[in-house]
């Protein structure tokens, strides 16, 4: 916890800092990158740095995480570093990392704030940057540890087995050992990195759902290509450089550098109702979790709500009916924007996921994934459902805003 006085300078100060955090955040990453350029070729996210979504969720994780230090709330601290900490051991972040990031932090904060940022005020966001550091720290040794490496040593060499399509723009990719030993355990959920070195010789590394169960042995992941689109606003979202990269380049027989599994998307078993909701390629961890249901037998209730574009963009469409047919007390329910030239696709409706008509009981456990303003629709929806906050679990695919995180 803050000291007293740090809390007191914080409660002050926060408004201000808050205000002008969307201006530090880029300094500070202009002046790290300036200094470590090869931090942005090969660990940070090119395509969410030139974007602006990176700073935004390092404004978001900071500017929530001070806000809980004034009125503590230790679910919602977890919960926030949580998903830091697993994310930052996916991608073998050491310690040594929080010193580089202080330094440019703060000359960040000085430089945008000047003489507001007295002696005083600069001890207390000192203190608070350290508190979060200090136990990130902490958790990614627990990470590391329970995973039985040494800080930072996560990066795997596997083989591609298979390579399948699940839609016209979606493929997944069965991973094994090159060395014939069983591939490390994880739980349903889970993603791992996969790192790839770009035409350019960037490294870039991009995390993955394990869209299969343990029990298979090996990993399977299911990769979206992201194309360039235009949106009716005139702004134009880029290509994904490393979907595209693995959709067009790797087949069977290939390699990847892989790091081990990671993720706190993980099913609680206490035998609690579930509800899997997802969209879009969403879908993949949802899948990893079905298939671990089925292969284990699990009698418990679970509902399965899907939306998509269309039948053609919905990934594992028929692996998901196959799956929900397999557990006898799991029902889905599925939107569709668009049905094509089909007035309907059995029970599939069309429009958007509605939460309305299912029957939830209280004390359901919901799992989320896909676009944030989805997740987070979904999450008021249980809310309003009685489902309380602490059941309701999401995985984010790219950078966290942390929207909500505080109410």
């Amino acid at each position: 916890m803050l000291s007293t006085e740090s809390t007191e300078v914080i409660r002050a100060t926060l408004p201000a800092v808050g205000g002008a955090i969307g201006d530090i955040t880029p300094l500070f990453y202009q002046k790290l990158f300036a200094a470590h350029p090869e931090l942005e070729r090969d660990l940070f996210n090119r395509g969410n740095q030139s974007q602006g979504e990176q700073q935004k969720a390092l404004a978001g994780s900071i500017a929530a995480f001070a806000t809980l230090q004034l009125e503590p709330d230790q679910a919602k601290v977890d919960t926030i570093l949580s998903r830091i900490a697993h994310k930052h051991a996916s991608l073998g972040v050491e310690p040594d990392a929080y010193w580089i990031v202080h330094k440019y932090l703060f000359e960040a904060i000085v430089e945008i704030l000047g003489e507001a940022v007295t002696p005083e005020v600069a001890s207390a966001w000192d203190e608070v940057y350290w508190l979060m550091a200090n136990t990130l720290i902490g958790m990614e040794a627990g990470l590391y540890e329970s995973a039985g490496v040494k800080p930072g040593d996560v990066w795997r060499t596997v083989e591609v087995r298979d390579r399948i399509y699940q839609s016209a723009d979606s493929v997944s990719f069965v991973l094994t050992s090159v060395d014939g030993q069983a591939l490390p355990q994880f739980s349903p959920g889970q993603y791992i990195s996969v790192g790839v070195t770009l035409p350019d010789g960037a490294r870039q590394i991009r995390q993955y759902s394990l869209s299969s169960a343990p029990s298979h042995g090996d990993w399977r992941v299911t990769v979206k290509r992201i194309l360039a689109k235009t949106e009716q606003d005139g702004t134009t979202s880029p290509a994904g450089e490393v979907s595209n990269h693995l959709y067009n380049n790797v087949f069977e027989g290939d390699q990847l550098t892989v790091s081990l599994p990671f993720g706190d998307l993980v099913v609680v078993d206490d035998g609690s109702p579930v509800l899997l909701a997802s969209a879009g390629i969403g879908c993949t961890p949802m899948i990893g979790i079905l298939d671990h249901l089925a292969e284990t037998s699990d009698d418990r209730k679970v509902s399965v709500v899907h939306a998509d574009r269309s039948a053609a963009d919905h990934a594992h469409r028929l692996e998901l009916t196959q799956l929900v047919g397999r557990l006898p007390s799991a029902e889905v329910h599925q939107w569709y924007e668009d049905l094509g030239a089909r007035d309907h696709l059995g029970a599939v409706r069309e429009g958007h996921a509605d939460l309305s008509d299912l029957a939830l009981d209280p004390d359901t456990r919901a799992y989320l994934c896909g676009p944030l303003p989805f997740m987070l629709s979904l999450k008021q929806a249980l809310i309003a459902r009685n489902v309380p906050e602490e059941n309701i679990h999401y995985e984010v695919f790219g950078p966290d805003t942390w929207a909500g995180a505080t109410s």
